[in-house]
């Protein structure tokens, strides 16, 4: 019989512990929590012939599995898995699983520092409104495994959110069209130099069949004649932006039109999301639409009708005369910076949280030209004062929690003309939150109880 194990107890671990069950394997699931909401997912699992170990890390000293599958969040250098490669037992990530199960469907593979779920977001509704079964998976719709599970025969496409996390363990994963959205440091705490990060991404675009670059993106303008030089690229400047010949281009023109391999297809804005970030999303999924075949009108049809994306850059509701927007996505310090360039003048932004590595100077410059006052709320409260302070802005205040930024908002929002209020924390939530999901919604209960 054939032993399988796996670490992390979160959704895409469920479901690969399902398929390879399904698959005849015998199944260990292990994770270091023991919550209430883990010994609920333990008894389901259980008691569908699942054992979950939970509270311990797996064991290779006896009885070693044949094969051992990471959720997402478990670090790739984790000393049990580097064991377990050095032993020759089979390690991969729950998103090389689902490819294994799933490689007789194309797919589009989009991964990024910054951009990624609202591009995949978008691309999945395009290539939905032209009535394709192309489900959104990854770290945004399901789990892929999950996809597995549901059926026998294969997607139209499949439409994958990938980190870098899912891409250092998906060593085989070969979408038939890669994106690559954005890159500026992040997650070095995993990866450790800026070179390691820009490796694994560019591995997934290495094995992308056909491959769709931001052409806007410093960095990836900087490598990209040397590295990428028959990819297509997408600019929001024009057809002077572009790194490629233009009949291999996606850019905006002078009247605001998306054109595609020298083809018009739709004004930009028909997309009611706001930002220049939100335009260069746009290029990139029509991009792929085109290279799958899409027509016109369903890109049209589809972008028209996009609501945008929970969490980033969301209007929840006015209050005393201020739009308060969930930009909880914005996770680091870059997607913060473009959150807060994108939104009205004058701003109040709550920021703070569990603090990342990473250059803080854009952020800070858009603070001093664009907000009225900081709410600092989490674990980087103080740090981040001290940062304004020696950038000398001087307009914050720690609040400490959502609540006290919450109600601290509504009484500047009603004693001074403040246009927007916006949550962009340039942090990850895991000081208050269990994730940025979690953050967001905290933020949207509090905003809508303003005004019931």
């Amino acid at each position: 019989m054939l032993h399988a194990h796996i670490i992390g107890l979160g959704r895409s671990g469920s479901a690969a512990a399902r398929l390879l069950q399904q698959n005849g394997w015998t199944v260990v699931l292990s994770d270091r929590g023991n919550s209430e909401t883990l010994r609920q997912q333990q008894q389901q699992l259980e008691r569908d012939g699942i054992t979950v170990q939970l509270g311990q890390s797996p064991s290779l000293d006896t009885s070693p599995p044949q094969l051992i599958v990471a959720s997402p969040g478990v670090p790739w250098d984790l000393p049990l898995l580097v064991e377990a490669r050095t032993r020759g037992i089979e390690t991969i990530g729950e998103m090389e699983l689902a490819w294994r199960h799933l490689n007789a469907s194309p797919w589009v593979g989009i991964t990024g520092t910054n951009g990624k779920t609202t591009t995949t977001a978008l691309t999945a509704a395009i290539f939905q409104a032209a009535n394709l079964d192309a489900p959104a998976c990854g770290n945004i719709g399901y789990a892929a495994c999950e996809l597995a599970l549901q059926k026998d025969s294969p997607y139209d496409w499949i439409i994958a959110e990938l980190s870098s996390y899912q891409i250092e363990s998906s060593s085989q994963l070969a979408p038939q069209i890669g994106i690559w959205t954005t890159f500026t440091p992040d997650h070095l705490s995993r990866h450790y130099t800026l070179e390691n990060y820009y490796k694994i991404k560019a591995s997934l675009l290495n094995r992308s069949q056909a491959q769709i670059f931001n052409g806007d993106d410093p960095y990836l303008r900087d490598v990209g004649l040397k590295e990428w030089s028959n990819a297509v690229w997408t600019s929001v400047r024009g057809k002077e932006g572009l790194l490629c010949k233009r009949d291999r281009g996606v850019y905006l023109d002078e009247d605001g039109w998306v054109v595609a391999f020298e083809e018009r297809i739709l004004s930009a804005s028909s997309l009611k999301m706001v930002g220049d970030h939100n335009q260069q999303n746009l290029l990139m999924a029509v991009a792929a639409a085109r290279l799958a075949g899409i027509e016109k009108r369903a890109i049209a049809q589809a972008v028209a009708t996009f609501p945008g994306v929970p969490h980033r850059l969301e209007y929840i509701c006015t209050h005393a005369g201020a739009d308060f927007i969930n930009d909880s996505k914005a996770t680091n310090y870059d997607a913060a910076q473009v959150g807060l360039a994108s939104v009205a003048t004058p701003t109040l932004l709550i920021a703070g949280g569990e603090l990342k590595e990473g250059d803080d100077t854009a952020w800070i410059e858009t603070i001093k030209a664009k907000a009225v006052k900081v709410l600092l709320i989490g674990d980087a409260a103080t740090p981040f004062s001290e940062r304004l302070q020696q950038s000398g802005y001087n307009s914050f205040e720690i609040v400490k929690t959502m609540e006290n930024a919450v109600s601290r908002a509504s009484e500047l929002a009603q004693n001074a003309k403040i246009s927007v209020v916006l949550l962009s924390p340039a942090c990850a939530s895991f000081d208050q939150y269990k994730s940025f999901e979690h953050r967001g919604e905290h933020f949207r209960e509090l905003c809508l109880q303003l005004n019931s």
